[in-house]
């Protein structure tokens, strides 16, 4: 499903990404862990592509498709279709409503509204949230505010999904079911998911926890 190879990334003449090379396959849950600084971040942005490297030697490819080969119009429709994010604040547009906020992946692919709404209200009640479609985020609660962000993730039924502190912005509970979620959708759907996390817990749950040191993945 991944395959990153010689991945090099410095900003302001830091290094942060030192020759990260990485494969991961379809269906897999990976977690990525490691102290603060470590790169964790910045090589999960690159993984998703919403960042690149321009370092010499440096690949990445996703479903057999070299990414730096892309245009930057190629580039977003390959996100849109095939790449989920879920992102440590929920980051929902405080406007729309929680079926709404689902929907706009949907839309910016050219889904028809009523094909659209149907797979968005269907996530929706997979993640236990069929009683507040029409509720918008200030009067959700935080855990919910996160599962209408999985289920915008969901969307568009991507291969993979990226998933950057998920939890951190959570209490235990919510925490807890969240990454019962990740496998249970995992079951059902048969994403891939790379997770970057400082929760232990979640971590250990992966299939593969992958730990970053200084750049650079050490097991």
């Amino acid at each position: 499903m991944i395959t990153a190879k010689n991945i090099h990334k410095s900003f302001n003449g830091l290094e942060v990404l030192k020759g990260v090379n990485l494969e991961i396959e379809k269906g897999e849950i990976v977690s990525i862990v490691g102290a603060s600084g470590a790169g964790k971040t910045t090589l999960l942005q690159i993984l998703g592509t919403l960042d690149t490297t321009q370092h010499i030697g440096s690949e990445l490819f996703i479903k057999n498709t070299k990414i730096q080969t892309l245009s930057a119009k190629e580039l977003a429709k390959f996100r849109n279709e095939h790449i989920g994010f879920i992102f440590q604040f929920h980051q929902l547009l405080p406007e729309f409503t929680a079926l709404e906020n689902v929907c706009i992946p949907a839309f910016i692919k050219k889904t028809s509204k009523q094909e659209a709404e149907k797979r968005a209200k269907e996530l929706l009640q997979f993640l236990g949230l069929s009683h507040r479609l029409h509720h918008k985020p200030s009067a959700l609660s935080g855990g919910e505010q996160q599962r209408t962000a999985v289920a915008r993730a969901l969307i568009n039924n991507p291969d993979v999904v990226f998933a950057d502190e998920p939890s951190g912005n959570l209490d235990s509970e919510s925490a807890e079911k969240l990454h019962q979620l990740f496998f249970d959708l995992r079951a059902e759907f048969g994403q891939t998911f790379v997770i970057v996390t400082h929760n232990e817990e979640l971590a250990n749950m992966a299939d593969r926890k992958l730990i970053m040191v200084d750049g650079n993945i050490v097991e």
